[in-house]
């Protein structure tokens, strides 16, 4: 009997549960290792745009089903920090093009959803990486405890700040974007917020987003611009979050005063720059470890369940693991870069601070055309499964 090929995992994150549900179904045997104690997640949400679940269903004939532990996008409205809408976003309309959902849910819904597809899986607790060496036919991974894994291949799933990918070399520079992010859900009532509604508001250096992610939960997140030092030292509550957005609409001041204080996340966004490659031999990178990104576009999420569709498809096709790693990297690549640029670049956009960009920033969304806007929209949210095949 044919033994089946093994993948050893680092990370249990939203890449490495992806990686594992797609390396299992098409026939591999996975091994998940993880440096925490436990499953954890942290207490904020985030979308999965209509690309991932598309790339799952095409590549993989897998059905995440995430709509039924999250939100679908049914309204995402842009307004300005008067309350002004600037713009409603066609996002259901191009999800129902594609016949797959963009769902907002909370970390701990999609990490649920992610296991549940998986089934009976071997996850390893506590195991924190430290190195790995090849041999002609298989990697080792060597953890700080002093204990091994050997498998065929060995895939960095393990995050912005990857062990993996500073053991295969591969250098990616910090690059920080100079503003504080908020985070938190909170159990919210509010007639604004109908089911799959999305808004965000645009101010002077800051903005804050208020999505809901079903179940009667909501997600907010808030952006104000300072120093990433000045981020990463600040300390305050949910009164003071709400004073960066005082004479904002009532829904905003008050969804932040019904969150507890501790319910708060507070980070300093930054993402790196774009390595030249992630596969070396028997070793690659998916999600944060190979493209973190900001979160402008909301693709962190999508971009890695991507990978893992791809990773499996290339893997499915092929016996020659370190050359079906390698055309990995290289269908997977040009779509990363562009959206990692992309999302930088309308994170500048959004965070603008002085008066006459943000007055063209505006009107130049009040304005578009909705042909344009759609457009804008498909480039990112769209999954192009011929593209893949064709190489």
């Amino acid at each position: 009997m044919k033994t089946k090929p093994v993948a050893l995992i680092i990370g249990t994150g939203i890449g490495g549960l992806s990686c594992a549900a797609a390396l299992k179904k098409v026939g591999w045997s996975v091994r998940l290792f993880e440096k925490a104690d436990s499953m954890r997640a942290t207490g904020s949400g985030l979308s999965v745009m209509s690309n991932a679940s598309a790339a799952m269903k095409k590549l993989l004939d897998i059905d995440l089903g995430l709509e039924h532990y999250g939100a679908e996008i049914r309204n995402f409205e842009i307004r300005h920090k008067s309350g002004f809408l600037l713009k409603r976003l066609p996002f259901q309309e191009i999800a129902e093009e594609q016949g797959s959902p963009s769902v907002c849910i909370s970390r701990q819904q999609l990490q649920t959803a992610l296991l549940d597809n998986l089934g009976e899986v071997d996850i390893r607790h506590a195991k924190r990486f430290a190195s790995y060496d090849e041999t002609d036919d298989a990697v080792h991974v060597t953890f700080e405890d002093g204990s091994k894994a050997s498998g065929d291949i060995l895939v960095g799933a393990d995050g912005y700040y990857s062990a993996v990918r500073d053991a295969m070399g591969i250098p990616s520079q910090v690059q920080e974007a100079g503003y504080i992010c908020w985070l938190a859900l909170v159990k919210y009532d509010h007639p604004q917020i109908t089911p799959g509604y999305v808004v965000h508001y645009w101010g002077k250096g800051k903005r804050i987003g208020i999505i809901d992610i079903g179940g009667g939960w909501v997600y907010w997140w808030g952006t104000a611009n300072m120093s990433n030092q000045e981020a990463v030292g600040w300390s305050g509550t949910s009164a003071d979050v709400a004073k960066v957005y005082e004479g904002w609409p009532t829904i905003v001041s008050d969804i932040i005063h019904a969150t507890p204080n501790e319910a708060i996340i507070t980070v300093d966004a930054k993402d790196r720059s774009f390595p030249a490659t992630w596969s070396k031999g028997r070793a690659t990178l998916l999600g944060d470890a190979a493209h973190p990104m900001l979160t402008s576009l909301g693709q962190g999420a999508g971009l890695s369940i991507e990978d893992s569709a791809v990773l499996g498809h290339v893997l499915s096709t092929s016996t020659d693991h370190q050359a079906a790693l390698r055309r990995y990297e290289s269908i997977r690549q040009p779509r990363a870069k562009a959206i990692v640029d992309a999302s930088r670049a309308l994170s500048d956009v959004e965070q603008y601070d002085q008066f006459l960009p943000r007055l063209k920033r505006d009107v130049g969304m009040l304005l578009a055309p909705a042909k344009t806007m759609r457009e804008r929209l498909q480039a990112s949210m769209l999954f192009d499964d011929f593209a893949v095949h064709a190489q």
